[in-house]
């Protein structure tokens, strides 16, 4: 994913990032924005979960002096025009509005925004990377986005995998925190011990990275040696409720008339 991220960010195309909450979304686009020619430009991110639909609106379109009670004098610049020779950042796009999706869209092709209120067309010149955090196959089947949006902002679609499905990363982002917040917090912690690092393999951390990195921040705040262990983040884990693996069922009893060799190996054909 990495590499296909240093690739594209050469382009202008329009990326759109698939994953779980917490996997690095913002962090991958502004590392394709920073990889890119776009660069010495500014890098506006928004979260689309965070506003209501006219709320959200008149954030990324701006408005006009008087366009509704309250309106700033003067008006207020949108944020396609505030990241205008850089990049715009759409996080969680699958919470927008169904008719605030049709005119993105219509932004999008045209690459022209118009103000609430407003009377005419600014261009604009905004690289768009744009990210959902379900899967998009039942957004686009459940209604809540729309598919002529999600092809156009799919030009390039990079699909991050969840936590949970690369274990060989949670050491490496454990000492990155521990680090991370050695220097924070004037602490001097080492490590894990081994049984949270088995548990951390083991668990399936639903929250992603933002969780992991959750739970060794609160582990810290608690700790007393030069170690975290299982006590410090008994809380943050919950009891170890979500594991990732489950004990082996037992082994059926073999059939008559086959070998013990034969009977391992349809067993473990079964697993």
């Amino acid at each position: 994913v990495k590499e296909l991220a240093q690739r594209i960010a050469a382009t202008d195309a329009t990326v759109l990032l698939e994953s779980e909450s917490g996997t690095g979304k913002e962090l991958y686009a502004q590392a394709i924005h920073n990889a890119g020619a776009r660069s010495a430009g500014v890098f506006v991110a928004i979260n689309c979960a965070n506003f209501n639909a006219n709320m959200l609106e008149s954030e990324l379109f701006g408005y006009a002096e008087g366009a509704f009670t309250g309106a700033k004098r003067g008006g207020k610049m949108g944020l396609f025009e505030a990241a205008a020779g850089g990049t715009l950042f759409l996080d969680e796009i699958n919470s927008m509005d169904i008719g605030l999706q049709a005119k993105l869209l219509k932004a999008l092709e045209e690459k022209k925004a118009r103000r609430l209120g407003g009377s005419r067309d600014t261009p604009f010149d905004v690289r768009i990377v744009a990210a959902v955090n379900e899967p998009p196959e039942e957004l686009l089947r459940s209604g809540k986005l729309r598919e002529d949006l999600y092809y156009r902002l799919g030009v390039v679609r990079l699909n991050l995998p969840p936590l949970r499905e690369r274990p060989e990363d949670i050491p490496l982002l454990t000492n990155y925190f521990i680090e991370q917040y050695n220097r924070s917090m004037k602490r001097n912690i080492r490590g894990v011990t081994p049984e949270v690092a088995e548990r951390f393999r083991r668990y399936r951390w639903p929250g992603n990275i933002r969780q992991l990195r959750n739970a060794v921040e609160g582990a810290f705040a608690i700790a007393r040696g030069e170690l975290l262990t299982a006590e410090d983040l008994e809380e943050k884990l919950g009891g170890g409720t979500e594991q990732q693996t489950r004990p082996a069922a037992p082994a059926p009893p073999p059939e008559e008339g086959i070998s013990l060799s034969q009977a391992v190996e349809r067993y473990e054909k079964g697993l």
